[in-house]
């Protein structure tokens, strides 16, 4: 805002008043400020823009061509203030506002849309926009301001973001069983599976491939025929079909683990489990998203760090 405007905010509002009511003594009562400092006003502003903005006669003011330009942007701007005020009290009162959300597919899929559900019917008139990316672009997009909070399974270090523990995950690979069994009956029954079959996982862009490449070469585990994926739908859906031994996320594939259609596959050494939460700069928190990292809170299940 130019300094002089900012100096002569209530000189504007006190040229207003006169414009809207004609007659000084009147604006004087609205505004409940001396005539005298009302024409004073309207003496130093007409000072400061270099034209008079009235006429007087016998009855009060009358706008002068150059006050009715003002007049005209004088309204437009107390129109907008008005309804800033009027909207910053629909918030406050009912709980408006604006959130927005980035997580990839497959989160959004088995973790946001319960926390989403549960949110909407507590706070239905919260608007909330998702953006559905890689949990590497939710982190860019989280720095450079473009979303309010993000879902991603915690990377190290966390920088200046906050975050909030929302559940825990564990990376296992698994197989069909009939991928299984024709690899055996090819290489023998002594193969061993890392070595020989397709391994599957996500493309390098991925939080989770950075993860799984450490564990592989922590643990000397080098995959020869790899095969490399978007997303870890696609990754899950691959596996299930028999195309290679797929590096899933456990509680991801609960059902298919419990029924059959995939078995685990063992190495020597478990992977580490890891912890999928909530993302957000502390600094930059609206009463939207807010009243959200309050509800998702109450909403996660405690379980212990690792």
């Amino acid at each position: 805002m130019p300094q002089n405007l900012e100096q002569n905010l209530s000189q504007y509002h006190i040229f207003h008043a006169v414009a809207q009511t004609g007659n000084i003594s009147k604006a004087a009562r609205k505004l409940y400020i001396s005539q005298p400092a009302i024409s004073k006003a309207i003496r130093k502003l007409e000072d400061n823009l270099g034209t008079a903005l009235f006429t007087r006669n016998s009855r009060g003011v009358q706008l002068t061509e150059e006050g009715q330009i003002l007049y005209h942007h004088t309204c437009s701007a107390f129109e907008a203030l008005a309804s800033g005020e009027q909207e910053l009290r629909r918030i406050h009162e009912f709980h408006l506002g604006h959130i927005r959300i980035g997580v990839s597919n497959t989160l959004c899929r088995f973790i946001m849309l319960s926390y989403l559900k549960g949110f909407i019917e507590q706070y239905p008139h919260i608007k909330i926009t998702i953006e559905t990316q890689s949990s590497a672009h939710t982190l860019a997009m989280l720095e450079q301001q473009h979303i309010d909070i993000g879902l991603i399974a915690r990377p190290q270090p966390l920088k200046s973001l906050a975050f909030l523990p929302v559940m825990e995950i564990q990376d296992i690979f698994a197989a069909s069983p009939g991928y299984l069994e024709n690899l055996r009956l090819r290489e023998g029954e002594q193969v061993n599976v890392f070595q020989s079959g397709n391994i599957m996982l996500l493309d390098k862009n991925n939080i989770t491939r950075t993860y799984i490449d450490d564990y592989m070469s922590a643990n000397q585990m080098e995959a020869n025929n790899l095969l490399q994926v978007t997303t870890m739908d696609l990754l899950i859906e691959f596996t299930r079909i028999g195309l290679g031994i797929g590096c899933v996320i456990r509680e991801f594939v609960k059902e298919e683990l419990e029924n059959g259609d995939l078995v685990e596959v063992k190495p020597e050494s478990p992977i580490r489990k890891r912890t999928v939460g909530f993302a957000y700069r502390p600094g930059h928190v609206s009463k939207a998203l807010e009243a959200f990292i309050r509800f998702c809170q109450k909403a996660a299940p405690s379980f212990p760090s690792t």
